[in-house]
């Protein structure tokens, strides 16, 4: 692989700026997803910055033992000044391997501690508070989380898995640079409350499960078995008629990516980052060769997240548009992305 001239996306009103097509990095975590090695896992890591993705969304949740973090230390190395990256609290695994919620203001300084410890590094450039604590009020979580923005720890907030209710309460505590919510062609709810209420107050809108945990991606077939290690077979996307009726619509998708030689994947999340107000999608992967099909000269994302957005030249990527006479000219989408674009978005209107 090699660099790109692409458009980088600002985060919020910061002057932090990100890839459209971040790296998730919960596979490499191994909690759910089979077949999960460090070898792998760093190969992966080094393919997607080499391709010139210069955001990593981890958590200190990612791994019973925070081995997302400690993975993403040992890759980086030198690279660390190049890359944005982006990590949570406020969730940990208890000695049972059981999820536990804990919002706390103790809690969110400890987990921060040890997740940059993890990390090897003195700061994060966003922090989220990975889902509400429903002891805890949300000010007081956003209290401490704003402290530790103060403090140096983190350069921006953001926070995960809220209501429009709870984005509200926060921001009047601890300014919001960025939301986290799942979001894809399928699962669209935002759209109708918390996405306007981002776009209105100039918040990113970071978008996790774009390829809905595989299924977007249109590779599994019809018959397809989960194996018993692999997490998602829990999930009614996974299941009966809902199975059923996505794999029709994927059929539609499949016939469209072959008519004009792209994948599935890659129609699927240009088409989330062409909605209005997403700044950037979350994609995983535990395999470096999976890289290739969602970096962003694969998707060519050709408008920005919203007015707001600002783009500039990154040392990791250089993904930037040319500068001619001082003014960066925006590339002009292809003939082939704007109908496809135009295609997929008709084909979703069922899904709303």
């Amino acid at each position: 692989m090699h660099n790109a001239t692409l458009p980088l996306r600002s985060l919020g009103t910061t002057d932090i700026v990100v890839s459209p097509v971040a790296l998730g990095c919960w596979p490499i975590s191994g909690m759910t997803s089979p077949d999960v090695n460090d070898a792998d896992s760093l190969a992966t890591l080094a393919a997607a910055i080499d391709a010139g993705v210069n955001f990593l969304d981890t958590a200190y949740a990612y791994g019973a033992n925070g081995e997302s973090e400690r993975l993403i230390a040992k890759a980086i190395g030198h690279r660390r000044d190049e890359l944005v990256i982006a990590t949570k609290c406020g969730i940990h695994w208890n000695e049972q391997v059981e999820r536990v919620l804990d919002a706390r203001p103790a809690t969110i300084q400890r987990e921060c501690d040890e997740s940059m410890r993890r990390l090897n590094t003195d700061r994060v450039e966003l922090l989220y508070l990975h889902a509400p604590d429903p002891k805890v009020d949300v000010t007081e979580s956003a209290g401490a989380l704003k402290e530790l923005m103060q403090a140096g720890k983190a350069r921006a907030i953001g926070v995960s898995n809220f209501s429009v209710e709870q984005l509200a309460a926060f921001h009047t505590v601890c300014p919001i640079t960025a939301f986290q919510p799942p979001y894809n062609m399928l699962q669209r709810d935002i759209e109708r409350d918390a996405l306007p209420w981002c776009r209105e107050r100039n918040i990113s809108v970071v978008v996790y499960w774009p390829l809905l945990k595989g299924l977007l991606a249109g590779k599994l077939a019809r018959d397809h078995v989960f194996p018993p290690e692999d997490g998602r077979s829990k999930y009614p996307m996974f299941q009966g008629d809902e199975w059923r009726k996505n794999q029709n619509f994927l059929d539609v998708l499949r016939d469209l990516a072959k008519g004009i030689g792209k994948t599935v994947a890659q129609i699927v999340v240009n088409w989330t980052l062409q909605q209005p107000g997403i700044t950037a999608a979350l994609c995983g992967a535990k395999r470096a060769c999976q890289i290739e099909e969602t970096d962003d000269r694969a998707i060519a994302p050709n408008r920005p997240s919203h007015s707001r957005t600002r783009h500039r030249h990154h040392p990791a990527s250089r993904l930037t548009w040319p500068c001619r006479g001082g003014r960066c000219q925006r590339p002009k989408p292809t003939q082939a992305a704007s109908a496809t674009v135009r295609a997929v978005s008709r084909l979703t209107a069922i899904t709303k």
